[in-house]
């Protein structure tokens, strides 16, 4: 393999990755503040960017994206609030099969609303042709921009933790919530917050991406279960961890492309995550606490 291909397959894998990453951080974020883990979060990332394809044919491109994201975030609150604040007192397990099975509900609704077609935003810059060379690889212009607007996001959301109080309230409500609920903390509003910021995170996400990948409905199952193996493989709850592990599985996915069929791309992933939860269940970069979103 001469150099150009190698960076190449490691720009692929470093993109995948971080969507992935983003996907893991939002599993992340949901279970520092309820300690359930929303297997309806691939779905935010297909809502998002369907919605934008359809706002796309009426408004300006950027115009459709924040409008997407908006709605997104909406219907995160409103499967909290719905879905998750009403079942009071339920075990972790039952809560975890609820979105499992939101998760099926959002794909069949997508299914009806937009059939089973494939659709795709228009490149961000440039077009389908438009190649940028890096080290003699050749990429699209839309490349970058995944990887831009990951690193945003990763930036954003620690800034968003550390600086303001809102965050600081959401690390209190993972450390303890009972304590932060004795010292004013409105937790319930943190759980909401936390579920309407996963899902307008992935909403970008699953935009930013789209015009690479192309959109079906059903994506979304995939991404949760490639988002769920880098949660685990970062250690549940530790988010910072969950950017490195998201490139880790994306790298590992492209160079497995590079000397195997595509086919094996997907048994890399569940080998990754099978190895993990049979010697190191508590992920590679586990804490002992698991208020990570201190380090998020």
């Amino acid at each position: 393999m001469d150099f150009a291909l190698f960076v190449q397959y490691a720009l692929s894998g470093i993109t995948v990755g971080s969507v992935y990453a983003i996907v893991a951080i939002g599993f992340n974020i949901i279970y520092c503040t309820t300690g359930i883990i929303n297997f309806a979060q691939g779905e935010f990332l297909i809502v998002g960017a369907m919605t934008a394809i359809s706002l796309a044919e009426v408004a300006p491109l950027p115009v459709a994206i924040l409008g997407a994201v908006l709605i997104t975030t909406a219907l995160g609150a409103v499967v909290e609030l719905v879905f998750i604040r009403q079942v009071r007192n339920a075990s972790v397990l039952r809560l975890i099969i609820i979105t499992i099975g939101l998760s099926i509900v959002m794909r069949e609704v997508m299914l009806h609303i937009w059939d089973e077609q494939v659709r795709s935003l228009p490149y961000f810059t440039g077009t389908e042709i438009s190649t940028v060379t890096i080290l003699g690889a050749h990429i699209s212009p839309q490349v970058l921009w995944v990887l831009g607007v990951s690193a945003v996001i990763v930036a954003a959301l620690t800034l968003f933790f550390r600086y303001t109080t809102t965050g600081r309230a959401m690390r209190a409500c993972a450390d303890d919530r009972m304590a932060a609920r004795l010292c004013g903390v409105n937790d319930r509003w943190m759980v909401t917050l936390s579920f309407m910021l996963s899902a307008g995170m992935g909403a970008l996400a699953g935009c930013v991406v789209s015009p690479i990948t192309q959109t079906q409905y059903d994506m979304g199952a995939p991404l949760a279960i490639k988002g769920f193996t880098v949660a685990i493989l970062g250690g549940m709850g530790n988010s910072m961890a969950a950017v490195a592990a998201g490139l880790f599985l994306g790298l590992l996915e492209a160079f497995v492309v590079s000397v195997l069929p595509s086919s094996y791309k997907e048994v890399a992933a569940i080998v990754v995550l099978l190895l993990i939860l049979v010697f190191r269940p508590s992920g590679l970069f586990a804490r002992r606490d698991m208020s990570a979103l201190r380090t998020a």
